[in-house]
């Protein structure tokens, strides 16, 4: 069985195609800048080779079509017909309450997704053109949502609810929702599988570290608290978000500065994080080089200020555990920067943290990277949210 599955965001739409037998990646790239005149194709060939075509693409209709065409495709295609396809996996970014899991796609449930566009403005309408325009193009094949925030909806109510008047909640459903949950899931019982242990008996903490990152206490398998919350806004330093800043120090910056609510929402979500006080980019990369030269201060700063943060969490969530087994850090930062990696668990010894320098330099690859004696085992494992969205999907249709 084919299963392709798709990840619609509000300028970008990625794609791979698994055949599910032998969990084999039969196709895999994506579609950058989509609305601007300079959007392209990106994809893989079976050679490892990257092959990039430019092609005006003005909307996600368009966009899912070039995808299905570059799979035919005669010379670098996967599939000679799109009946090959068998089903197919949507990234969902919101659902709210209502989604405590992966279901199969329906008028019903779209209209219930749709219902949470406010809550991610951005995604959920993106999310929703891929999936009709899968529908258009291919209308009698299964279509299955795997949502975000689905994860995160074991946490209990004095995690996941905000202290404000308790009504705002019952008329507007403001409250954590935490988000990154597939990643989450996945990389919690894939630490388990590498260690040979069980998920049921284990306290982790899954650190998903990237331009955009969150923090997860897995309490025995589920999700008991996590640092996003209502939206992706909240929690860690990230790449353009601030993370974690007092409300009022946001009416303050809102009154001396004139910014509207659309403006103040820009500020802390593109303008802030690591771009905000290093001053020159948001590329973890290149923040990492200006303080390996010694030479720049505020390059330095920020970079003491994002792992701080990563720290602070992993401490608070022991705590709300009573304990930790397993720390883990995945995406793009956790898995390839040793230098975040370290920065993030230095000073942990005393809750029994301790890290081995030449094991931690690893890239992309399963590894532990505690000492022998560490009470506490930390691992690398990269993320792969795209599979569980297929093994998802073939649970569902198959």
């Amino acid at each position: 069985m084919k299963i392709l599955v798709l990840n619609c965001g509000s300028s970008s739409i990625k794609y791979k195609l698994f055949e599910m037998e032998t969990k084999e990646v039969v196709a895999q790239g994506g579609i950058e800048k989509l609305g601007l005149k300079d959007s392209f194709i990106k994809f893989t060939l079976p050679s490892g080779e990257k092959k990039i075509i430019e092609k005006d693409l003005p909307e996600h209709t368009v966009g899912v079509e070039f995808i299905f065409q570059t799979l035919l495709h005669p010379e670098y295609g996967a599939v000679k017909s799109l009946n090959e396809i068998d089903a197919v996996g949507h990234r969902m970014v919101h659902g709210g309450e209502r989604f405590s899991k992966s279901v199969l796609l329906n008028q019903e449930v779209l209209d219930a997704f749709a219902a949470c566009n406010d809550l991610a403005p951005l995604h959920n309408p993106a999310n929703l053109k891929g999936v009709n325009a899968v529908t258009k193009i291919m209308p009698n094949v299964p279509q299955v949502g795997v949502f975000d925030t689905a994860f995160h909806q074991t946490m209990p109510k004095s995690a996941y609810l905000y202290p404000i008047p308790y009504e705002l909640y019952q008329k507007y459903a403001v409250r954590r929702y935490g988000f990154h949950g597939t990643s989450h899931r996945y990389v919690s019982q894939r630490v388990c599988d590498f260690l040979g242990v069980n998920i049921e008996d284990k306290k982790i903490i899954t650190c998903h570290i990237g331009n955009g990152g969150s923090i997860c206490a897995v309490k025995y398998g589920k999700s008991v608290d996590t640092s996003m919350g209502l939206t992706p806004l909240e929690g860690l330093m990230m790449g353009t978000r601030c993370g974690d800043i007092d409300a009022g120090a946001v009416t303050f910056i809102m009154e001396k500065e004139g910014l509207t609510p659309s403006g103040v929402s820009k500020l802390l979500n593109t303008k802030s994080g690591v771009l905000g006080v290093f001053g020159k980019s948001s590329d973890m990369r290149e923040l990492e080089d200006a303080v390996a030269l010694g030479e720049d201060k505020m390059a330095t700063l920020a970079d003491d200020m994002y792992d701080y943060r990563i720290k602070k969490y992993i401490g608070a969530y022991a705590a709300a555990m009573g304990g930790v087994d397993i720390i883990l850090f995945t995406g793009g930062v956790g898995e390839n920067q040793a230098t975040c990696r370290s920065g993030a668990c230095e000073g942990l010894e005393y809750m029994g943290v301790e890290i081995d320098p030449a094991k931690n330099n690893v890239r992309s690859k399963e590894a532990i990277i505690s000492t022998d004696n560490s009470k506490v085992t930390v691992c690398v494992i990269p993320t792969d949210e795209e599979l569980l969205i297929a093994s998802d999907t073939l649970e569902i249709v198959g």
